[in-house]
């Protein structure tokens, strides 16, 4: 049995440790993109995004991200919506000097916007191989799926 709270927690940490996810509209047929989630501990079912108000995000709706954790031991694919975030409290409080990079007029640059992606539910996959699957796998033997790790479908 899965224990699904504990890989979700696995997620949100290896998420914290490399916040980097490729999003994507699902009803658009425009490839994903690599952005950075600013996260808030107190916020577990969305994470925020600045972009550019011409990137093919920006109009927002259905979308998919995908993560791969540092070290490729969990996967995570996670469905939600993109909206624009207009509460001026949350775009401050993720504003960095990195942020500010990406912006030629700063905090005050036209261009920039910020995306909440709320969260929907996720299927993860946490890699944790067993003795007998690292076995099998350097043996050329048949592999089972939990011999390789733990999977789980889960809302957020």
């Amino acid at each position: 049995m899965t224990d699904t709270s504990e890989i979700r927690t696995h997620m949100w940490k290896a998420l914290a440790d490399s916040p980097f996810l490729m999003i994507g509209l699902t009803d658009k047929s425009a490839p994903s993109e690599p952005m950075t989630a600013q996260l808030d501990k107190d916020a577990d079912s969305a994470f925020w995004f600045y972009t550019s108000k011409r990137n093919r995000l920006a109009g927002g709706g259905p979308a998919m991200a995908h993560f791969s954790a540092k070290g490729h031991g969990l996967f995570a694919c996670i469905s939600g919506t993109l909206t624009q975030e207009t509460d001026s409290t949350v775009i401050d409080k993720h504003w960095s000097n990195a942020v500010e990079a990406w912006f030629d007029g700063g905090r005050d640059d036209p261009d920039m916007m910020m995306l909440r992606f709320d969260l929907d539910d996720a299927e993860i996959w946490q890699a944790d191989a067993s003795i007998k699957g690292v076995f099998n796998m350097l043996t050329g033997r048949t592999m089972r799926g939990d011999e390789m790790g733990r999977h789980t479908e889960t809302a957020l």
